[in-house]
């Protein structure tokens, strides 16, 4: 299989922001893992495996409906890809998050094995 593309990391970002799950875990391996921005781990919360990631992401949409990655800069580096945005959403509460992220994302065989999610701790901004 080929060595993902810029195209490849940007249809992964537009998949994301469409909230599309299918789409994006077809980009993903069949072991994939989704490292969250926060959690008890080292890597934040881990979501291994297609259900757990599909878990992970439709929770993070549910928290914040309208969550979205802007402004995306899309890079590929060998056996790595970097996806930087910005990142908004909104909680049922009202608290409106808005700071700069980077994925960076670990190809295997043509698709993306690892989705490590880091992001600016910035304070909610007002709605």
């Amino acid at each position: 299989m080929s060595q993902p593309t810029v195209a490849f990391l940007q249809a992964f970002a537009d998949a994301l922001n469409n909230h599309d799950i299918d789409a994006a875990l077809e980009m993903m391996t069949d072991d994939c893992v989704f490292n969250a921005v926060a959690g008890p781990e080292l890597q934040g919360k881990s979501f291994v495996g297609p259900d757990a990631v599909r878990a992970g992401l439709s929770a993070a949409w549910k928290n914040a409906p309208d969550a979205c990655w802007v402004d995306a800069e899309c890079y590929v580096v060998g056996d790595k890809g970097f996806l930087e945005s910005t990142y908004k959403g909104t909680t049922a509460d009202g608290l409106r998050t808005e700071a700069r992220m980077i994925d960076v994302l670990t190809f295997r065989d043509g698709k993306i094995a690892i989705k490590n999610a880091f992001r600016k701790n910035r304070p909610p901004v007002n709605a």
